[in-house]
């Protein structure tokens, strides 16, 4: 039960680096996509206030959210493999 426990302590701490780093790069990689998107002539107005809605956008997506599919689905996968070796 120890190990258990410990194993899901360090799985955590790993998945939060994991999700952290993920997290930085996508929001990154929309803000870069905006940029590019209005110096293309894209975008209307101001730079700045585009890139700040488009960023607004960006938090109520779905890819956003799907980021924390990395806490999910490791930690499902390890409780079933130690479901399945223990009870079955």
């Amino acid at each position: 039960m120890i190990g258990a426990i410990r194993l899901f302590a360090i799985a955590l701490a790993i998945l939060t680096l994991v999700y952290f780093w993920l997290s930085i790069r996508q929001r990154w990689r929309a803000r870069n996509r905006l940029e590019e998107e209005f110096d293309r002539g894209d975008g209307d107005g101001d730079r700045d206030t585009y890139i700040r809605d488009g960023m607004r956008e960006y938090e109520g997506s779905l890819r956003r959210r799907l980021i924390l599919a990395v806490y999910i689905v490791p930690l499902l996968i390890v409780t079933t493999l130690i479901y399945v070796t223990n009870f079955m």
